[in-house]
């Protein structure tokens, strides 16, 4: 079964979905934490740490030098056996993380950004149990490509970047371990197997009255 880990920064949703055994674990990003309004970094993962009830986290380094990196990625996974540290999987320039990674191979690590089949088979040669390999699927179809089918890894596949609550069929029948979902996707799943002609009545219904505020 696949496990759905909620992607966000925002600390009271993940206290909420926290105490959610639908809930598995949690990712954030850079993009995520600046829009949450986050400036430091340790204090709000000790936070988050503090309510997540042991549950897996995913915090991102944040340099683009890799000797910078790689003090950050050691730093992250101090704060907590229950961290994961994203690395992407390249820099900004667009050089392959796989040395870094090599040398972090002891560290539970979120390899993040993934897209091409061939980062895939690059990174089988750093294939580790404890490590993760996020593939942006969401991204990839947003280019009018399916995502690329992974081969047999021992590392755990995430399903990123998801778009619609379908995806998570779409993930679990492609050998994906975990799917990310943001709180909107998230509070849709209540809809799975919802009779479609009530469905249907509602939202005619939800027409009708958006309609009483408009003169003809």
């Amino acid at each position: 079964m696949i496990s759905i880990y909620c992607d966000g920064a925002d600390l009271a949703t993940m206290a909420k979905y926290a105490q959610d055994p639908l809930i598995e674990g949690f990712t954030t990003n850079p993009s995520l934490l600046r829009k949450s309004g986050i400036t430091n970094y340790r204090e709000f993962a000790k936070q988050v740490l503090g309510v997540v009830n042991g549950k897996p986290v995913s915090f991102e380094v944040l340099s683009d030098d890799w000797e910078e990196m790689k003090w950050q990625a050691y730093e992250i996974a101090s704060w907590g056996e229950n961290v994961w540290v994203k690395i992407p999987v390249t820099n900004t320039k667009g050089e392959s993380s796989v040395p870094l990674i090599d040398e972090l191979s002891g560290l539970n690590l979120n390899i993040t950004a993934v897209m091409t089949k061939e980062q895939l088979d690059e990174l089988s040669t750093v294939d580790r149990s404890h490590h993760i390999v996020s593939v942006f699927a969401g991204r990839i179809t947003d280019t009018g490509r399916l995502p690329p089918m992974p081969p047999r890894m021992r590392a755990r596949l995430l399903w990123a970047s998801t778009r619609q609550t379908m995806d998570l069929m779409a993930a679990e029948a492609s050998g994906y371990d975990i799917i990310t979902m943001t709180v909107p996707l998230i509070e849709k799943l209540h809809l799975w197997g919802k009779d479609l002609t009530e469905y249907s009545r509602e939202t005619v219904c939800e027409f009708f009255e958006a309609g009483k505020e408009i003169t003809f």
